[in-house]
């Protein structure tokens, strides 16, 4: 392993950043039309991937006879450090291949990649001159981090990073694990180890110039409220455009995911493993899933959800004005699990047909509906209703509450002649062909004049 080196200048990046700024920092005062601006390029996406990838692919999620591990096996297997060092030599993914991780992607209909820099275990996906604790330190020794970012420029996705607040690995990352019998406390500082994280997040904008930073792990109390504003303020005096999650700061609500007020610093908020039940006006927010029951690989775990719930989630999400991070978890040789493939192309396809439906819409301007979700499109002059039919109306009525709109169209997304409107006083009801032409969820699109006026 090469040696941990710390550049004296990196002392620096204690100083407090925007010491001469306004009140709260430069960028807590950023107006709504420069926030919009920046933010314009993320709400349009509507889908990405997630991907954790590490050390903890090696075991694979077994150790000692238990499967039930993934990315946390350091914690939840309570395997000391010295043991876990020793994935070290085991690292070297052959057959991981960039551009097709980034095809795959850019097929199911994502528009961005969310991969982890370094997950809570402290390993680093990238060559550091900050620690030995990198890829560099393994056989395969190349720049995961490079290389697919030069892919996601390729197939034209925004390259974005995940980075963890916790370090298990790091001597100065404050508090142990209460397990942990061969790592004393005696002489860490956890301001020196900020100074460390910081210098590894300007190693990663400078080189890799990603467009988000996926922050994790704030939940301990020795990340407090005023190092996750100091932390924003870092990251964006680096990169003034980039977008940085809720979880940078300490305000989040669990696994909710949406901060409790605006004093909490963070550009969206981050529900995991759940979409919240009804949609938030005026809030950037990003549902976070696994295709099974892990982010990281588990070879046991093949409980892994169907194409139709995950189309049906992201239309769901995208419906209450969110995006849809789906995971991935790529195995130690650097190929994706087989289920994970064949889902992407799955929703690749329905994505092919439906994907006006879903990227730069908006929430739905409309009640919920028995038969599915509707997102938006809204214009002064006319504006698109996307109706997502999950179940198929018998009697071939499709009725669509309180607009109160002239109607200009309706056909179904994937083409075939107009479909015939009506209105009952109360709603529009939509005249469908007897059949669903997809079992998904099949779209049709309602023109309508003006913006939606609901109920009026």
């Amino acid at each position: 392993m090469k040696p941990t080196r710390f550049l004296p200048a990196l002392i620096a990046l204690t100083m407090p950043l925007a010491a001469a700024e306004p009140e709260g920092g430069m960028f807590a005062h950023e107006t709504a039309a420069q926030r919009d601006a920046r933010m314009e390029w993320w709400r349009d996406a509507r889908f990405g991937m997630f991907i954790h990838w590490g050390l903890y692919a090696v075991p694979a999620g077994e150790w000692n006879g238990e499967t039930k591990h993934a990315e946390w096996i350091r914690d939840t297997a309570k395997i000391p450090l010295e043991t876990y060092n020793r994935f070290l030599t085991q690292f070297n993914p052959v057959e991981f291949d960039a551009d097709a991780w980034a095809r795959m992607a850019k097929e199911a209909g994502m528009k961005y990649v969310v991969i982890t820099s370094k997950h809570h275990d402290g390993f680093c996906l990238w060559p550091s001159a900050t620690t030995g604790f990198d890829v560099e330190s393994t056989p395969f020794k190349r720049d995961i981090m490079g290389e697919l970012k030069a892919a996601c420029d390729k197939h034209g996705l925004v390259f974005c990073m995940y980075h963890s607040i916790m370090d298990w690995h790091h001597p100065d990352y404050l508090p142990r694990r209460k397990w942990e019998k061969d790592r004393p406390t005696e002489g860490a500082d956890y301001d020196r180890y900020v100074t460390y994280m910081k210098a590894q997040l300007k190693e990663l904008i400078e080189r890799y110039e990603p467009g988000v930073l996926w922050f994790d792990g704030e939940w301990e109390d020795t990340w407090t409220h005023e190092m996750g504003k100091d932390l924003y303020e870092y990251v964006r005096g680096l990169k003034p455009d980039i977008i940085i999650n809720n979880r940078v700061d300490k305000g989040r609500r669990g696994m909710q995911g949406m901060t409790r007020d605006d004093k909490f610093r963070g550009d969206f908020g981050t529900p995991e493993q759940e979409i919240p039940a009804t949609g938030m006006p005026g809030v950037d927010w990003e549902s976070c899933m696994t295709m099974n029951r892990h982010w990281g690989f588990n070879k046991n775990d093949n409980d892994f959800k169907s194409t139709e719930d995950l189309v049906r989630k992201l239309i769901d999400i995208a419906s209450k004005g969110g995006n849809f991070l789906l995971n991935i978890g790529p195995k130690a040789d650097g190929t994706f699990p087989q289920e994970s493939i064949d889902r992407l192309a799955e929703i690749g396809r329905w994505m092919k047909a439906n994907g006006e439906a879903v990227y730069g819409t908006t929430a739905s301007p409309v009640g919920a509906v028995a038969w599915g979700r509707v997102t938006a499109k809204e214009g002064a002059d006319r504006s698109k209703l996307y109706l997502h039919v999950f179940d198929w109306p018998e009697d071939g009525k499709l009725s669509v509450p309180e607009i109160g709109n002239d109607i200009v169209s309706a056909r179904l997304l994937d083409g075939g002649d107009a479909l015939d409107v009506s209105t009952d006083g109360k709603s529009v009801v939509v005249k469908l062909p007897a059949t669903a032409p997809d079992p998904i969820s099949s779209t049709v699109v309602l023109e309508i004049k003006g913006a939606p006026r609901i109920g009026k």
